[in-house]
């Protein structure tokens, strides 16, 4: 049984006439390009220690098959903003599993999407707590909830925004959870 023990996050930007060439310039920017990337749900496993994007990077090995829950989007419309952002919600009980949410976007900031993103996760998350909370309450709102109710250890998000590139250029952005055995 496979259960990851770590996990890193990071984040990418690529430019190149070529889409595909965006996007692997992306994964190069965000450290992951030589690695076969299998892209799993939004489970963040009960004690699954986040260490930084260099520490789990020494774990790992070109042509290694790395589970992911990771988003991306790209562009060649000259400065259209995009952003994409990787969500992660813990509940303080360490025996209990979190979530990771996914969230990619046309026209959003990154404060924008990386609040959009981390609210996910943790709406998510309170809702196999049992916290109450009105879904359609500010993210301000809901964190005070979720903190007040003692159930949500920790909420957090790794975003990467971009314009795109002036020359029509394609633009991407690619953001990653890494799970490590």
């Amino acid at each position: 049984m496979y259960i990851p023990k770590k996990i890193f996050f990071t984040k990418g930007l690529g430019i190149h006439k070529e889409k595909l060439t965006s996007f692997e310039l992306a994964l190069r920017h965000a450290g992951i390009a030589p690695f076969n990337l299998v892209g799993v749900s939004s489970i963040c496993p009960a004690g699954c220690r986040i260490v930084s994007a260099e520490e789990g990077l020494r774990e790992l090995v070109p042509g290694q098959i790395v589970h992911a829950v990771y988003s991306k989007i790209e562009t060649n419309e000259p400065r259209r903003l995009i952003a994409s952002s990787i969500g992660l919600a813990r509940p303080r009980d360490e025996k209990a599993y979190g979530y990771l949410s996914e969230h990619h976007q046309f026209g959003e900031t990154a404060e924008q999407s990386g609040n959009y993103a981390e609210d996910l996760a943790a709406e998510m998350l309170a809702t196999i707590l049992g916290v109450e909370f009105d879904p359609d309450s500010s993210w301000d709102e809901k964190r005070q909830i979720w903190t007040i109710s003692n159930k949500i250890v920790e909420s957090r998000n790794v975003t990467q925004a971009a314009r795109g590139d002036e020359n029509g250029r394609w633009t991407t952005v690619v953001t990653a959870a890494i799970l490590l055995p």
